[in-house]
């Protein structure tokens, strides 16, 4: 009975490893990619960032340029 007890016990050990070592395999796998989606993410946030303060300048300018029609006219 207890020889039974520990080849399972040593099948569950053996069963653990295989999941922990595939999930390591999977995990270093997957760290590049992670990396490669932040860099996107964060240039495209960067880009959005550019697009907003020219659109403020843009609208600034506009309103800008309309109060100085308004005071020639």
């Amino acid at each position: 009975m207890a020889d039974q007890t520990s080849t399972t016990n040593r099948f569950a050990r053996d069963s653990q490893r295989r999941i922990i070592g595939a999930t390591a395999i999977g995990m270093n796998a997957l760290k590049p990619i992670m990396h490669l989606q932040v860099s996107m993410l964060r240039m495209w946030a960067n880009s959005i960032e550019r697009f907003a303060g020219n659109y403020e300048k843009g609208l600034e300018e506009t309103v800008e340029e309309q109060s100085d029609k308004e005071r020639a006219a």
